[in-house]
């Protein structure tokens, strides 16, 4: 940026300028009767390119429309449910309500069937409640990880269905 450039002969680009190859001083010059900072913007170019524009209000605009765009990033929110091996019907149907809830408010879902001690044995009756699950769950989203075993849970993820 102005002073800080080495090069003799740049390329001169921006709004209010002519257009061409100018001196070092003479870019410089022409930035100062503008009001504006010369930068370089390729330096790697023969000649480097060299914009006139004020580079405070640049910076500015540049952290503006970043943190417009961080803004509108959606951050991904994980709801996890957690099954036994041999969980009762009336406790299923209260766990998938909440299930559909989350999805429909567009969370990811996190299933698990945890076994305790030697419930380990019920490994199949685990799969079957998550397939189960995903299956009722058909409408509000869609199966990101079949179920998986990981020690003493077996977990599976479902994504909601997009709007």
């Amino acid at each position: 940026m102005n002073e800080k450039i080495r090069a003799e002969e740049v390329r001169l680009v921006g709004d209010n300028v002519e257009i061409g190859i100018y001196s070092r001083q003479q870019a410089l010059d022409i930035a100062d009767e503008l009001g504006s900072d010369l930068v370089e913007i390729s330096p790697n170019a023969t000649p480097p390119v060299c914009k006139v524009m004020d580079y405070k209000k640049f910076v500015y605009e540049q952290k503006k429309r970043e943190k417009a765009l961080k803004a509108k990033a959606s951050k991904v929110v994980v709801k996890e449910i957690r099954f036994g091996p041999n969980t009762d019907d009336h406790d299923y149907q209260f766990k998938k309500k909440h299930a559909e809830k989350f999805l429909k408010d567009g969370a990811k879902l996190k299933a698990y069937v945890f076994f305790k001690g030697r419930s380990i044995i019920y490994k199949d009756q685990g799969e079957i409640l998550l397939l189960r699950l995903a299956q009722e769950l058909e409408d509000y989203g869609k199966v990101e990880q079949m179920p998986r075993l990981e020690g003493k849970r077996m977990t599976m993820f479902i994504a909601p269905k997009k709007k």
